[in-house]
């Protein structure tokens, strides 16, 4: 997280033991202009290039000595170069929901339908729902996600750098990000499937890293179309995409999670479902499983 600075003593304020301070190494310096300009940015929003930010109220913010900056920028390009690549190197292609309202949904599907899960049938209905009912929660979250925003008018201003080593250090930067996320929704597909009795269907070409880049593209997509359609938000279509015990109104996102489990998970043959797994299950076991977004 950003850090909150006091300000280096300017001319004006006393030179005494008591208002003395030690000068910032360059070092120092550089890291609370971009620590400062990472706040503005996370506060903000981040636009297509960084035009709305100031140079010199990033260093008024920072409180560290203009000479200094300049000294280590010469040019405020090449700050704002610098502020790209951290940018980049902590950005997350969608916020994640709270973990707590995560299981807190996870919890309240479970507590709801824990005599479902003595069947495969109720547990089919129990994992459908759950696909269902976090596709919404999940839905509004990165929709409203300043994170997510910035994200996206990160990649449009990656699209307009020249060539060069900001465009190649922006781009390596981005994709790690993008790993990192995608590796994180497939944890939560994983724990949840395999927590129900679920495994990826062989012959499909499919584990859960392919499930969840699917996923994140589907949220992605639907985020960026409602965006100027918030209608989308809303929508609900009657239907019953993955063969349960009844149909009911499910989101957009919801719909797009549905067909990707009928694809691609199937029901392990090797899980035993007896009474020791079933308590553990309804006990405990689904609550704290970590989840991502598209999970």
């Amino acid at each position: 997280m950003p850090q909150s600075y006091p300000p280096e003593p300017g001319p004006s304020m006393p030179a005494g033991p008591a208002r003395r301070r030690r000068r910032l190494t360059d070092e120092e310096t550089g890291r609370r202009m971009l620590d400062t300009a990472l706040a503005m940015v996370h506060r903000d929003g981040l636009t297509v290039g960084l035009d709305h930010l100031g140079f010199e109220d990033v260093i008024r913010d920072a409180g560290v000595s203009r000479a200094a900056v300049y000294r280590r920028w010469p040019y405020k390009d090449l700050f704002f170069g610098d502020l790209l690549r951290e940018l980049a190197g902590g950005a997350a292609p969608a916020s994640a929901p709270a973990l707590e309202t995560t299981r807190e949904v996870l919890g309240s599907v479970l507590a709801a339908r824990a005599g479902d899960l003595a069947t495969p049938e109720g547990r089919h209905d129990v994992i459908t729902e759950l696909l269902r009912v976090t596709a919404v929660s999940d839905f509004e979250a990165v929709h409203g996600s300043a994170e997510w925003r910035t994200y996206l008018a990160l990649q449009a201003t990656f699209l307009s750098l020249s060539e060069g080593a900001l465009r190649a250090d922006v781009q390596a930067a981005l994709a790690r990000s993008e790993q990192r996320f995608v590796e994180r929704v497939a944890h939560g597909w994983e724990a949840v499937a395999t927590a129900l009795g679920y495994r990826p269907r062989p012959g499909t070409g499919g584990g859960f890293p392919l499930i969840a880049t699917l996923a994140c593209a589907a949220m992605r997509g639907l985020v960026l179309m409602a965006l100027p359609e918030p209608g989308l938000l809303d929508r609900r279509v009657p239907a019953n995409p993955t063969g349960a015990s009844a149909a009911a109104d499910w989101s957009l996102l919801g719909l797009a999670a549905a067909g990707l489990a009928v694809t691609y998970l199937e029901p392990d043959p090797d899980v035993t479902w007896d009474d020791a797994r079933l308590a553990a299950l309804t006990g405990s076991g689904l609550t704290r499983a970590r989840t991502e977004p598209g999970s």
